[in-house]
């Protein structure tokens, strides 16, 4: 399973609101991608967000992410992600990019961070990507675990 955070991770982190209130956000088709693929593999892909969004309901869909957990503390979500889908800490990858994200970080099998994620939790994740939030970071994530599973970029057209 992989568990991701949608502000600084699949957006740059930015929020833009127009004049009616609504909050617009950019993705990274890139990303987008990279996730369809790990859920065409049958890899679970969800999203852990402390806030609230439809846009983001939105895009989860067009990605194939079927699930959508909000709330804060994180960790205590991350308990009943765990719940929900029977799989253990070690079964799980994280990707986050802030404060918040770090005791989530701490108890999953993998972590990763954005590159331009906050130091305290580039210090406790397994590994730091190369791209930012919201710029290739997810694809980059996405990728390392393909090949770990064996599935190299040589496969996707396979899927």
């Amino acid at each position: 399973m992989l568990i991701l955070d949608v502000d600084g991770v699949l957006t740059e982190g930015s929020i833009i609101y127009d004049d009616k209130g609504r909050e617009l956000k950019v993705f990274n088709v890139k990303d987008g991608l990279g996730i369809f693929l790990l859920t065409k593999m049958g890899l679970d892909v969800v999203i852990l967000s402390a806030k609230n969004s439809k846009v983001v309901k939105r895009r989860a869909k067009d990605m194939g992410i079927k699930d959508i957990f909000w709330g804060y503390p994180k960790e205590e979500v991350l308990s009943k992600i765990l719940q929900k889908y029977k799989v253990t800490k070690e079964e799980t990858a994280f990707l986050g990019d802030d404060l918040i994200d770090v005791e989530v970080a701490k108890r999953v099998g993998v972590s990763f961070a954005v590159a331009d994620a906050a130091k305290e939790l580039k210090e406790v994740v397994d590994l730091v990507t190369k791209h930012r939030g919201g710029k290739g970071a997810v694809r980059e994530v996405a990728e390392v675990i393909m090949e770990a599973k064996g599935l190299g970029k040589s496969s996707v057209t396979a899927i």
